[in-house]
């Protein structure tokens, strides 16, 4: 069976508190958009189950990779047969995108459908939380408000499809641990969940860029002139290093995404 994953982008992320397991509460909206890894699962050929990445390079061991985490943590719920699974990276790493979470939740989707497993989209979640703050997202794959650690999700009434997603990924890394460092956590006056009527006039901030675009001041001049070439909503994703505009007009869009080539990766998306 092969599955078209997703990755997503981050409308507004407030930190909002630091909790006394050393991790942050969160508030932030999760899009799903149309940036495809390719997930391939098929029965092992031998007696245990493999992975095979393919694309982009990936800095870890193929029994480290979140697939395979997720194949162990399904199968310590309920036993499965050996597969053996083949992984096109094409949505790069290091970005805020959630990339591997989305890899890691359609493989315990696509297992549930293949073995017809009969689990709820609830059970699945569960188990995808295990494994990652992004991860829950990817097993309902629709907008989502996002809020304690990342994994407490509540369906929104969104649409934004009709918006272009330019998104551009620079050759930057931004740990996830020098992104919190850099931040004081606090909640915001107005909730993230009061904005969503109107998220262009509302323009949600993202708490992690003042720090980081300090750091990377390259992240403020993607964000800059994505606004410039008429994005209606510029932001960067998760805690980066990937920079987003949301355009109202795709030849707008288009252009914007042609200039952008030269920062980095590029590439137009649709929300989920």
């Amino acid at each position: 069976m092969i599955f078209f994953t997703t990755c997503k982008i981050n409308i507004g992320l407030n930190i909002v508190a630091r909790r006394p397991d050393g991790y942050h509460d969160i508030e932030t909206l999760m899009v799903p958009v149309d940036w495809h890894d390719i997930l391939e699962i098929v029965p092992a050929k031998g007696d245990t189950s493999t992975l095979t990445v393919l694309g982009r390079q990936v800095d870890c061991q193929p029994e480290d990779n979140l697939v395979m985490k997720a194949y162990r943590a399904l199968n310590a719920v309920t036993p499965l047969p050996p597969v053996d699974i083949y992984l096109e990276k094409i949505v790069p790493d290091q970005a805020g995108l959630g990339g591997g979470s989305a890899d890691a939740s359609f493989t315990l989707t696509g297992l549930n459908e293949m073995f017809r497993l009969g689990m709820s989209k609830e059970q699945l979640a569960d188990i995808a939380a295990t494994l990652g703050a992004d991860c829950p997202l990817f097993v309902y794959n629709r907008p989502m408000l996002a809020t304690g650690t990342g994994t407490t999700l509540r369906e929104v009434d969104i649409d934004l499809t009709h918006y272009y997603i330019v998104i551009v990924k620079p050759d930057i890394k931004v740990p996830t641990r020098e992104a919190y460092a850099g931040v004081t956590p606090a909640p915001w006056p107005t909730p993230l969940a009061d904005m969503l009527s109107d998220i262009v006039a509302a323009a949600p901030a993202n708490d992690f860029e003042a720090s980081v675009f300090d750091r990377h001041p390259l992240l403020q001049t993607i964000k800059q002139e994505l606004t410039e070439m008429g994005a209606v909503y510029a932001s960067m994703s998760g805690s980066g290093s990937a920079v987003f505009g949301m355009f109202d007009d795709a030849d707008k869009a288009r252009r914007a995404a042609e200039s952008m080539k030269c920062h980095g990766i590029t590439r137009i998306c649709r929300p989920v």
